[in-house]
């Protein structure tokens, strides 16, 4: 018995040491790799615990397999025990660092688009796709790593056959019961790629104007001016019309309208307008600002100013600076503009 305990306690050591040996070795890989490569160091700082993990627990499971004492000892049951329990943990194991990989190969991909530009569209569109693939990921890296959990076990094999033979009555029942939320499921992931909307388009859903904030595989995230979150179902924006701003691009077109009076002088505002926007700074994007009389009824000229910025936050801003100048060179400069009712006296 002495000797036997011996040779396993060497054993248990030997394969220790031989796990410690493959993490050292992967590390100076790693390291002269990044030298290279720079993305190699953050892919080992996200992959290290469950690559040590995996290690260590597969070299155990080798360890528990090769000194396997005899059926009919009373450590048998233990062992085999205990070889299930590693076995089960390796798998969890090799779930987490395939789910390390795979986020580190989309976070990579979402590290080359960039969103703080003006142009964004096409990096909102990555965006928009790589979060989906994140969630679209974990979820089948989980039911898949649970399923191999499940089938390490002898009881959950002997009934897998009949299991499988049942398949279809048993997908047809559950696709019945999660209707919705499948139609939900692709319906998000067909948002993610047919570029219909995407993360930090600028929507009008229910009448309300807002923001893509966040877009799930069931529903999709809509930030409200006022900083409210409208919460919607994926399949709304598949079934239900909605408008979308910046689907093509950022650049928008927006009006500012005034009601004045007829003495209006419009060729002089056309000529204000010029210093106005050149108030505007960056505000404005330089394509567009024109004046037009768009309605003269009811005792009151309308005026429209088009103006034209990099995206609809931006744009918001510039209308609110053009209204703010006209309004006040109205009222110190063009008095005669200002609007007022006239009332004809008859005598007679």
């Amino acid at each position: 018995m002495a000797v036997t305990w011996t040779n396993a306690l060497l054993a248990a050591g030997s394969a220790l040491a031989g796990a410690l040996a493959v993490v050292v070795l992967t590390h100076l890989v790693v390291r002269l790799l990044a030298r290279r490569w720079p993305p190699a160091s953050r892919l080992a700082h996200s992959a290290r615990r469950p690559f040590r993990a995996l290690v260590v627990l597969l070299a155990l499971s080798g360890w528990v397999a090769g000194v396997r004492p005899d059926p009919s000892s009373d450590w048998a049951t233990w062992w085999d025990a205990a070889a299930l329990a590693l076995r089960v943990l390796a798998i969890g194991a090799g779930g987490w660092l395939l789910t390390a990989v795979l986020l580190f190969v989309e976070d990579l991909t979402l590290g080359r688009t960039r969103t703080d530009v003006r142009d964004n569209r096409l990096a909102r569109r990555v965006r928009t796709q790589v979060l989906l693939v994140r969630r679209l990921t974990i979820a089948l890296v989980t039911i898949v790593t649970i399923g191999a959990i499940l089938f390490s076990f002898p009881a959950v094999r002997t009934i897998g056959a009949s299991v499988l033979a049942s398949a279809g009555l048993i997908s047809v029942v559950a696709a019945l019961a999660a209707q919705s939320m499948l139609a939900n499921v692709f319906a998000g992931m067909q948002l993610a790629f047919n570029d219909a909307v995407k993360v930090d388009d600028a929507v009008i859903v229910e009448g309300e104007w807002g923001t893509i904030e966040e877009i799930t595989l069931s529903y999709v995230v809509v930030r409200i001016w006022d900083e409210r979150r409208m919460i919607l179902p994926s399949t709304y924006f598949t079934t239900t019309p909605f408008q979308n701003w910046t689907r093509k691009n950022s650049e928008l077109m927006g009006s500012v309208e005034l009601d004045l009076d007829w003495r209006t002088g419009v060729d002089a505002l056309r000529e204000h307008l010029p210093s106005v926007m050149e108030r505007a700074g960056e505000m404005w994007d330089g394509r567009v600002s024109h004046v037009q009389v768009t309605d003269a009824v009811g005792g009151w000229v309308r005026v429209r100013v088009l103006v034209t910025s990099y995206d609809a936050p931006t744009l918001y801003d510039l209308r609110c600076h053009v209204r703010e100048e006209l309004v006040r060179w109205v009222r110190e400069q063009h008095t005669e503009a200002l609007p007022v009712r006239r009332l004809l006296l008859d005598g007679q």
